[in-house]
């Protein structure tokens, strides 16, 4: 497993949405990749995938997303989950917005010598009745988007 690349699969998708461009966020997607959006939504193949995210890119301004990797699990030789916690800062602001906080996952699969997304799903982070945790996420989240701030803008992501 190279923990390295498949952890790169998360930075690049995060990169593509951050750049508001459906092509690079759906670049490192598998052909029959899926993604089950943040409201529920589903969108599958690359094709529709990037399609959809120009459509989204052109008619709202989405924020910016800082996410941090919290783990790589091996499923196999060739496929791999990635756990990771996001924010986002909406367009026009400068401070997360704690009810845009998500949990994700990713799965990906090494097809052809290469690792693809077969799978990203970003649920709302809402831990209804446990603001501590809601809190504690924010706080890790807000940590990780002073740290690209520090580091010279947002060209770098901090995903571990």
């Amino acid at each position: 497993m190279s923990e390295p690349e498949i952890r790169e699969l998360y930075s690049r998708l995060l990169d593509g949405w951050n750049r508001r461009d459906g092509e690079a966020f759906a670049a490192p997607f598998a052909e029959d990749g899926e993604v089950i959006g943040f409201d529920g939504s589903q969108i599958a193949g690359r094709a529709r995938i990037a399609a959809e995210m120009q459509r989204i890119f052109k008619d709202h301004a989405t924020g910016t997303y800082v996410g941090n990797v919290r783990g790589v699990r091996l499923l196999g030789p060739q496929a791999a989950v990635v756990r990771a916690v996001a924010g986002v800062v909406p367009a026009g602001q400068s401070e997360l917005d704690p009810k845009l906080n998500s949990v994700q996952a990713l799965i990906a699969e090494q097809r052809a010598g290469r690792w693809q997304i077969v799978l990203y799903q970003n649920t709302p982070a809402q831990f209804h009745g446990r603001p501590d945790l809601a809190e504690s996420l924010t706080d890790e989240l807000r940590n990780s988007a002073r740290q690209l701030v520090v580091d010279g803008g947002r060209d770098r992501r901090p995903f571990d």
